[in-house]
């Protein structure tokens, strides 16, 4: 993708001066980003996917001033009849589960791969909504049918309404109010309260962002390090031959002290095992994702990674789906081209080694790929 090229789905703006002036800076309201644009899924498909176990999927209803939610998978029977107003379903991941929405997620590759989500789309009837709140991450919200009105503003109290099963703000304080109507874009950065109600019924893709915590990042990489410690030393233990008789049992010995951080160096003394440990964390899939075995035809005339595969590199790995593998030379620029570009074509496998392509093969056997190709 050019970043310095001017973007319609961006009113005008290159990716570059996007990033530079509203990304976690200030909202943008793009009319018309996708011209004329319809719901990439038909009622009947979105339903369906909401019937699916292995498909994250809520349903909002409001009643006066009380409301309720419920997790999927819902039968299409077990959801409101379309004439009832006040009630919303969302269905997570559709990008992962339809070609159309994992194209539609693409528009939004000048943004790093690691910091991409999901498409979810949200169905609502009239008045449906899930009330005033603020994400801790960035979101674009394309309108794909009807209208949905959005009242936006920069919030200062975060506190929360008592006993609901949603998080709503307790104090709601909008400072703008926009209709978007089908094609229109609006982003808002993290943090950022918006309310959206539906003006009959409406459908609005959400494309959002992963922000992980501080102390869940600590926590997942200091795991994967320590395993890792473990497998290559951790058949040593503990010993003080030389521990004396002690009056204050309750003590830590010193020596203890001094081998826990023996230990933890020892986890942490190769320069890459944080970067390797981080590229596998991001790369994790969801726990709702499985893959189906391929087909791997001998030779590889194009090679593309299944939506659900996550692949991202370093300067030393490439990584993909939760697995690392040390990359350099022209094969490591192959490999870091199919991360970025999500797919290989002839040309571009012409100069890859045998064992370049005994990997995708690999990949394309367990699903993670799918490959064109031949027999000879």
């Amino acid at each position: 993708m050019d970043i310095d090229r001017p973007s319609a789905l961006l009113g005008g703006l290159t990716p570059a001066q996007f990033m530079k002036r509203h990304w976690q800076k200030k909202p943008l309201l793009v009319r018309q980003a996708v011209p004329a644009f319809q719901p990439l899924l038909t009622l009947a498909e979105l339903f369906a996917l909401a019937a699916r176990d292995e498909v994250e999927s809520r349903l909002v209803a409001r009643e006066g001033n009380s409301w309720r939610l419920q997790r999927g998978p819902f039968a299409r029977r077990a959801l409101p009849p379309l004439k009832r107003a006040d009630w919303t379903l969302l269905v997570q991941g559709v990008d992962l589960h339809d070609a159309r929405a994992h194209a539609l997620l693409r528009s939004f590759a000048f943004l790093p791969a690691a910091r991409l989500d999901d498409l979810m789309i949200s169905f609502a009837t009239d008045g449906g909504g899930v009330g005033p709140h603020f994400d801790s991450y960035d979101v674009f919200l394309l309108q794909a049918q009807g209208r949905r009105r959005w009242r936006i503003g920069r919030q200062s109290d975060f506190s929360l309404q008592e006993g609901l099963p949603l998080k709503i703000l307790a104090r709601f304080e909008p400072e703008q109010e926009l209709v978007l109507e089908p094609g229109d874009l609006l982003y808002l950065p993290p943090r950022y309260a918006h309310d959206g109600i539906a003006e009959g019924d409406c459908q609005t893709y959400s494309i959002g962002f992963r922000a992980p915590a501080q102390g869940e990042l600590a926590r997942e990489l200091l795991q994967r390090m320590a395993d890792d410690a473990a497998e290559e030393g951790g058949a040593r233990i503990y010993q003080d031959p030389r521990q004396a008789a002690t009056a204050s049992p309750g003590a830590i010995p010193e020596g203890l002290a001094v081998f826990a951080r023996d230990a933890l160096a020892a986890a942490l003394k190769d320069p890459s095992a944080l970067d390797r440990a981080l590229g596998e964390y991001l790369t994790e899939p969801k726990a709702n994702v499985w893959f189906e075995p391929g087909r791997v035809p001998r030779r590889l005339r194009s090679v593309a990674l299944d939506a659900r595969t996550r692949m991202l590199h370093d300067r030393r790995h490439v990584f993909i789906n939760g697995e690392a593998w040390r990359a350099g030379g022209r094969d490591a620029a192959l490999m870091r081209r199919l991360a970025d570009q999500r797919r290989l074509d002839a040309r571009e496998l012409e100069g890859a080694s045998e064992a370049a392509l005994e990997l995708l093969r690999s990949w394309c056997d367990a699903g993670w790929a799918h490959a064109n190709g031949g027999a000879t």
